[in-house]
């Protein structure tokens, strides 16, 4: 990798780690990785102690993080965290695209809860436009239905590779069913099983279909079940008990100490819930509970989460008692798109009256919706943060506007990010057996981490 600066700037020439030599073009630093290898032979010089890599590519990691943990024996003594190896550049596209079009982007970070990502960024764009208060109430009510499913299926994601992790096969193969349901009715609803872009500055893009309220009535009455089945065979089993019980501890205060938010944060006793604490859609009008437990171990966060997704289906069926009748997207025709969507008879495009209509109404009505489609809205110049509570934690948005047509800069506090930094905290110390577990009960997702 290389940068230019100009001479007699930057790091020094005899920088091992970002050596420079002068050009033409001003000078040139190479930033080279060596910092690992002299920090291994540092951590092992005269001692018996032991480098290794765990990662990036280990089924245990989540995906590719990479853990460089220092070892005496099977204990381990230091860990660092690598991370980067899955970095897309997805904020900074953001700035390349409208404001529209950045859905279909931050919806990829974390790729087991898309919805959130489109929730929160969606929520700060209306923030700036000052349009909170005017998105229908429909279309808020079916953010928290999809949101809540989202985060059932998502934990049901740890409670499969996690069980899996730690030998229990059969709760992989539980759990990766259970989440085929909720996928199946995601996909009725949006279209898509992930990274739907569903959710859009001003609300939804399109209303929930036909038979989709009847198919998630037959999910509330089939999950509670699973639930209840999964969680047995899990808290019953000893071997279960023993490799989660007093590993991967981290008290409330390291929590706060470290940002640590979410299941993590819960588990250690403090009952921390955006949706209770700073709420956002309505969620000040559901009933549902904090799930806190006290131990700050990994068999505390086992129940809490399994706690969470019953509190979850408490709230989609209030939300189906919450749904009236209304518009999905603000009337607002300067900034809903995609506006009155309808599909063709083949089931994909637009219909042919809607594109008659748009065609023969007026000229100025074709000239206004191929300028919001291809330029976009403007956004009044203005910053705003906006956190909402996804499966692991806060996911913050921080947007900025120069009063164009597309983002000046979108940041993302990532849960899993954060998260992260409680690694070193949870395992040094314990056998590099319960790394394994205490990674898996943070529940990172690393499309997140290297947004």
């Amino acid at each position: 990798m290389t940068t230019t600066d100009t001479p007699g700037t930057g790091a020094s020439p005899t920088d091992p780690f970002a050596p420079s030599r002068d050009t033409t073009e001003g000078r040139i630093f190479t930033l080279v990785g060596g910092d690992w290898d002299s920090l291994t032979d540092e951590a092992i010089s005269g001692t018996e102690k032991m480098v290794v890599n765990m990662g990036p590519q280990h089924p245990s990691t989540h995906g590719v993080l990479r853990l460089v943990l220092e070892l005496e024996g099977e204990t381990v003594t230091e860990c660092r965290l690598v991370i980067g190896y899955l970095h897309t550049g997805i904020e900074k596209s953001t700035e390349y695209r409208n404001w529209v079009q950045g859905v279909t982007f931050v919806t990829r970070m974390d790729y087991l809860a898309p919805l959130y990502n489109e929730t929160a960024y969606c929520l700060a764009v209306e923030k700036l436009l000052g349009i909170t208060d005017d998105i229908p109430e429909r279309a808020t009510v079916i953010r928290v239905l999809v949101m809540e499913l989202q985060r059932i299926a998502s934990h049901l994601v740890w409670l499969a590779t996690g069980g899996l992790e730690l030998g229990a096969m059969g709760m992989m193969l539980y759990g990766w069913r259970e989440r085929e349901v909720i996928l199946e009715i995601l996909e009725l609803i949006t279209g898509l099983r992930m990274n739907h872009a569903y959710v859009r500055p001003g609300g939804v893009i399109q209303d929930l279909p036909p038979g989709a309220v009847d198919k998630i009535r037959e999910f509330l009455v089939y999950m509670p079940k699973k639930i209840k089945e999964n969680e047995g065979l899990l808290a019953g089993n000893p071997i279960w008990a023993a490799r989660n019980k007093n590993v991967g501890v981290i008290d409330a205060s390291g929590c706060v100490a470290l940002g640590v938010t979410g299941p993590l944060l819960r588990a250690a006793g403090l009952p921390w819930d955006l949706r209770k604490q700073e709420p956002y859609c309505g969620y000040e009008t559901y009933e549902f509970d904090v799930p806190t437990r006290e131990n700050g171990d990994c068999w505390a966060r086992f129940e809490v989460r399994v706690a969470e997704m019953r509190e979850s289906l408490k709230i989609i069926e209030q939300c189906l008692g919450k749904l009236r009748p209304g518009p999905v997207m603000i009337g607002d025709k300067k900034i809903a798109w995609p506006a009155q969507l309808a599909l063709g008879s083949d089931g994909m495009g637009n219909s042919l009256d809607h594109i008659r209509n748009i065609m023969g109404t007026s000229m100025e009505a074709l000239i206004h919706h191929f300028k919001l489609v291809t330029e976009g809205f403007r956004v009044p110049a203005g910053q705003v943060y906006v956190p909402i509570e996804s499966p692991r934690g806060e996911m913050g948005y921080h947007v900025v506007s120069d009063g164009g047509t597309r983002p000046y800069r979108v940041h993302v506090r990532d849960p899993s990010f954060v998260n992260l930094q409680a690694v070193p905290a949870m395992t040094e110390g314990s056998m590099i057996s319960d790394v394994i577990a205490a990674v898996a009960s943070v529940d990172p997702v690393m499309g997140g981490v290297d947004r």
